[in-house]
């Protein structure tokens, strides 16, 4: 006991705080060279952009990461993505550096299959998933939306219209005199309340407190994501569990216990259906997310995905991915058509639109999907400030899953196992060689082409013509939500979102409600929006100027 005192004591004063300072640079130190080395090496013949590929250009690199990374990226597509050929571009501390494929073999990266390229490993990685969603990836629930929500869309529908009236009533009020909102606010007041309705259904999804966690979890991801980026492999179990991800557990555990009545609910429910329960033979379950992963789980047999935490858990990146990704779209939006060329009025065009459209609809006040699918005009203004303002230089990433890695065909290239393949959709999006003059809002870029078309086959049909199929077909690919190599805000391949069909619809209701019933003041000069690394970060102390029109209260 003695010796072990005086062994303490002495430990005790060789851990001076200047010592420790010492151990923790060095511990750090040699896990950033530790991580270096574990990281994929490429191959010399791929160009580089940044400071250089030895340990200490990495430094470099790491520490311009946040300034540089959208300068890199802009360096990297003129030089090379432009003339067909790969780059390498540095990334965060904690990610292996980026191989960058152009634009001309974007179909040899998506078409390689999954054992080779992973979306999945490349999503874990950049979202840490072990971490922020307590390493329950988002397989099972993007299975679930394919399978479920094309086939159910038309009957969701009246319910998210209903949805969007009444949270649009709620946020932006009733009162005809000009009043100052914020809108980063605004969207979030419409998108989380419209997503969950189609995920817990009616009422859940008007719980305020439920809407806050789920916006409070996204908001951690968003966050933590780029947190966990700044740190080597080997701090995130002793950072990421204690510190970071704690805001993520707290905030789904709250959101879990007033989801928990619902779920188990519905859960006893299917359970005495299937069981033969008289009571519960004529039973029809809600259709929204949480029905879909029951039937998903029960038609596969994955008994341990039928409980209530399970399923809390199933929906968060649902969640995430709507929530975040829907309320930038919204808001970049709004900014693109309040700041649009004036003589355009592009309002009034899109309030002409959706106006008569709607009134031409079977139900009257009521939208369907062939009503919807009409609204040529707003559907280009929206896809055209999803071209003109991304929030991301890039959304489609694959990982190396091969062991044996993956070599280009075109340029002879090889990148091992854990390489990174990402493609610049920002560089695509405002490259004039693609889109004339790429930097301005032209709202109608899409529908004029769209329109054209078919007014060329009407006037063939009324001559007696044969109409040329194939041109109505190139027509209906203008819509936001066909993907091509030169529109990639929903990816492209087969693993393009599979909610962009949801989101097309829920964006033309909310526009579509937004114009018949409020105006907006101009915005003379557009927000500042800033790159963070990867990321655009959206000016949210933005405020417009908006009334409810008179005669629509």
């Amino acid at each position: 006991m003695v010796v072990a005192a005086v062994f303490g004591s002495h430990l005790l004063d060789l851990l001076t705080p200047s010592r420790l300072i010492v151990v923790a640079v060095l511990f750090t130190l040699a896990s950033f060279i530790v991580d270096f080395t574990w990281k994929p090496r490429y191959s010399k013949s791929l160009p580089r952009v940044g400071c250089g590929v030895d340990f200490v250009g990495t430094l470099k690199n790491w520490a311009l990461f946040v300034t540089r990374y959208d300068a890199w990226f802009s360096e990297g597509y003129e030089k090379y993505s432009k003339h067909g050929r790969s780059f390498v571009v540095p990334a965060a501390p904690a990610r292996p550096q980026e191989i960058v494929v152009p634009r001309s073999q974007i179909p040899w990266m998506l078409e390689l299959p999954d054992r080779v390229l992973s979306t999945k490993e490349a999503h874990r990685d950049a979202l840490h998933n072990d971490y922020q969603f307590f390493g329950v990836d988002d397989q099972f629930p993007i299975q679930t939306i394919h399978k479920h929500l094309a086939r159910n869309i038309i009957g969701l529908i009246p319910g998210v219209q209903e949805e969007i009236q009444a949270a649009i009533d709620d946020v932006f009020g009733k009162d005809t005199e000009w009043k100052t909102m914020n809108l980063w606010e605004a969207w979030l007041g419409i998108v989380p309340r419209v997503t969950n309705r189609i995920i817990v259904g009616a009422p859940l999804c008007r719980n305020k407190e439920f809407l806050a966690c789920q916006v409070a979890f996204a908001d951690d991801v968003v966050r933590n994501s780029i947190l966990l980026d700044l740190f080597p492999r080997v701090f995130k179990p002793l950072v990421a569990p204690p510190l970071v991800a704690v805001t993520n557990w707290l905030h789904w555990r709250k959101g879990y216990l007033l989801a928990k009545p619902l779920l188990e609910s519905r859960l006893e429910a299917f359970a005495r259906k299937e069981a033969g329960d008289p009571a519960y033979l004529d039973w029809q379950p809600p259709e929204d997310m949480v029905t879909w992963l029951i039937r998903q789980a029960l038609a596969e047999g994955l008994h341990h995905e039928l409980t209530p935490e399970m399923l809390s858990k199933r929906i968060l990146p649902v969640e995430f991915a709507a929530i975040h990704t829907t309320v930038m779209t919204g808001f970049n939006l709004t900014v693109d058509l309040l700041h649009a060329d004036p003589s355009l009025d592009v309002l009034g065009a899109i309030r002409e639109e959706t106006s008569r459209v709607l009134a031409e609809e079977d139900c009257p006040g009521a939208w369907s999907k062939q009503g919807l699918a009409r609204l040529h005009r707003t559907d280009s203004a929206i896809k055209e400030s999803m071209r003109l303002s991304t929030f991301a230089r890039g959304l489609t990433h694959r990982k190396v899953v091969a062991p044996e890695g993956v070599t280009n065909t075109t340029e002879g290239w090889h990148a091992p196992y854990g390489a990174s393949l990402t493609i610049d959709m920002h560089g695509i999006h405002h490259d004039p060689d693609i889109y004339p003059d790429p930097d301005r809002y032209d709202p109608w870029r899409f529908s004029r082409q769209r329109e054209a078309i078919e007014a060329q086959a009407r006037e063939a049909a009324a001559r007696g013509e044969e109409v040329d199929l194939d041109e109505l077909m190139r027509a209906a690919r203008l819509g936001m939500v066909t993907t091509s190599p030169d529109y990639l805000p929903f990816s492209h391949g087969r693993h393009a979102c599979p909610g962009r069909f949801f989101v097309a619809h829920e964006l033309k209701l909310i526009l579509a409600y937004l114009v018949q019933n409020y105006e907006f003041k101009p915005l003379v000069e557009r927000p500042k929006f800033v790159w963070f690394g990867s990321n655009m970060m959206p000016p949210v102390k933005t405020t417009i100027e908006v009334r409810r029109r008179k005669g629509t209260v």
